[in-house]
């Protein structure tokens, strides 16, 4: 398999007899640099690996933790560094793919399961902005979930004592190749420790993710044009009395 992002000697072989990159090569190390990644979270049944999850976001550079349902997550796990992960909230698989394929501009929905046709996580089938779907720890990908997919990675393994790894340990693996793939830079290091950030001000309520901009619009205007109706109905019926 191919590994989609262009490397040195790709873009040696690229370049034209005066040196300068071919407008394909070009587009394809624009794409891989400003490639995002998303991961979902969605019927996972041990809720403190959503805090571990989000301690493995930040760790690796995810530009989004998705939680699709429930608004509620448990930050153990995260050591605080929930605090640093951008949360969305989506009411449904639909809805998530809908807007990660149309508003995020992701090229593909990746679901991590070992199915027939899954690539190998190392061979980096990446195009550019990806969101990756994990399953539940004692069941996988349920076909709901599969559904929403467009592909499929695996984590081969090595080893025969166990059938398959921890959602979030299996996470992390995902997201360094993701993170490797793209380029993204390395965090400044400091001892024999990353440099953590000053924590951001927070603005939702802890473990909880919060309606978004357009959430809250949607949501007023609904409650405007249902005490519209309402009125309307009351004038309707004091006019009848009249």
């Amino acid at each position: 398999p191919m590994d989609h992002r262009p490397d040195e000697r790709a873009r040696a072989m690229a370049t034209t007899t005066n040196g300068a990159m071919t407008t394909d090569d070009a587009t394809t190390r624009r794409a891989s640099e400003r490639a995002e990644m998303y991961f979902l979270a969605h019927n996972v049944a041990k809720k403190h690996n959503i805090g571990t999850m989000a301690r493995c976001c930040t760790a690796f550079g995810v530009k989004s933790l998705v939680l699709i349902g429930s608004r509620q997550f448990n930050t153990f796990g995260s050591h605080g560094a929930d605090g640093h992960v951008h949360f969305e909230h989506f009411d449904s698989l639909e809805e998530a793919r809908e807007k990660l394929k149309g508003e995020r501009g992701c090229t593909q929905i990746l679901g991590v399961e070992i199915v027939d046709d899954a690539r190998a996580i190392e061979s980096h089938p990446f195009t550019g902005n990806t969101a990756f779907i994990m399953g539940n720890e004692g069941h996988g990908m349920t076909e709901a979930q599969k559904a929403i997919c467009d592909g499929f990675v695996y984590i081969p393994q090595y080893g025969p004592g166990t059938a398959s790894l921890n959602v979030s340990v299996a996470a992390s693996i995902v997201m360094h190749h993701f993170a490797s793939w793209a380029g993204y830079e390395e965090r400044s290091r400091e001892g024999e420790k990353f440099i953590v950030a000053e924590r951001p001000q927070r603005t939702r309520k802890r473990g909880e993710v919060g309606e978004s901009p357009e959430q809250v619009r949607a949501r007023r205007a609904a409650a405007r044009a249902l005490k519209e109706q309402e009125t309307r109905g009351e004038d309707a019926i004091a006019d009848a009395d009249i």
